[in-house]
């Protein structure tokens, strides 16, 4: 049986850290579902079309991961509706730091408490992308730093472009 897994985010921008989670999880799962949120309670950077454009070329252009296993979407709903829709039960979730531990733990509560057949899976990126999140690489890029450390190429231009 093919398994599905579903990866919310912003990803505003996708950052080396989340692409991490994705290549460590397609090890483990057939299809990655990068689930790029819509709703409106954050205040974005780009909106829910770039961001998808931007994952688009990050993973596809840029680093050449195979199309057939990652399908990237966007969503308006509970995670868990994602989960019943793409028949999935794993829901995964990037680790950095202790700090993110408190907030995922209870995300993960709450969706088990939502849908019962739903396991969460939290995955560490490598220790030199733990520290990397997209507040930090907007906020690096606004003040004229260097980002290469922290995302792709594609992405860089795009937050160039978005900055200027």
């Amino acid at each position: 049986m093919k398994t599905n897994a579903i990866y919310p985010g912003t990803f505003d921008p996708i950052t080396f850290g989340h692409i991490d989670v994705i290549k460590k999880a397609l090890k483990i799962v057939d299809t990655v579902i990068v689930a790029i949120s819509e709703t409106n309670n954050k205040n974005y950077f780009f909106d829910a079309q770039e961001r998808m454009d931007i994952v688009k070329k990050a993973l596809f252009s840029d680093l050449k991961l195979n199309k057939k296993k990652i399908k990237i979407i966007l969503f308006k709903s509970l995670t868990t509706d994602l989960c019943k829709k793409y028949k999935s039960n794993i829901i995964l979730r990037g680790l950095r730091a202790v700090s993110d531990f408190e907030y995922e733990f209870q995300l993960a509560g709450m969706n088990r408490k939502l849908n019962d057949s739903v396991e969460t899976i939290f995955l560490m990126s490598d220790v030199e992308n733990q520290i990397i999140s997209s507040k930090f690489v907007k906020e690096i890029i606004s003040l004229g730093g260097d980002v290469k450390k922290f995302t792709t190429k594609s992405t860089i231009k795009s937050l160039k472009q978005k900055n200027d």
